[in-house]
């Protein structure tokens, strides 16, 4: 199920407030600072921190590459 890019446009990482990366296809949303993958369960973003899963380095690369190849980009308004 794919976000309302409305919401895509406002969620932020619960712990640095900070913008995320929608990776649609995969069905999460990341954020590269914290290398911190927050999944979409049944359309619905699950941003609770324990939930989170952290990202081992190599993943974190390739979910960058993904990211860089698909122009997938911070969408975040304040």
């Amino acid at each position: 199920m794919v976000l309302d890019p409305r919401l895509v446009e406002i969620l932020a990482c619960p712990e640095d407030k900070g913008p995320l990366l929608y990776f649609e296809a995969e069905g999460f949303l990341y954020n590269p600072r914290l290398r911190r993958r927050y999944d979409i369960d049944d359309g619905i973003p699950i941003m609770l921190i324990d939930e989170a899963t952290a990202l081992d380095p190599g993943e974190h690369e390739r979910v960058m590459d993904c990211a860089a190849e698909a122009g997938i980009e911070e969408n975040f308004t304040p």
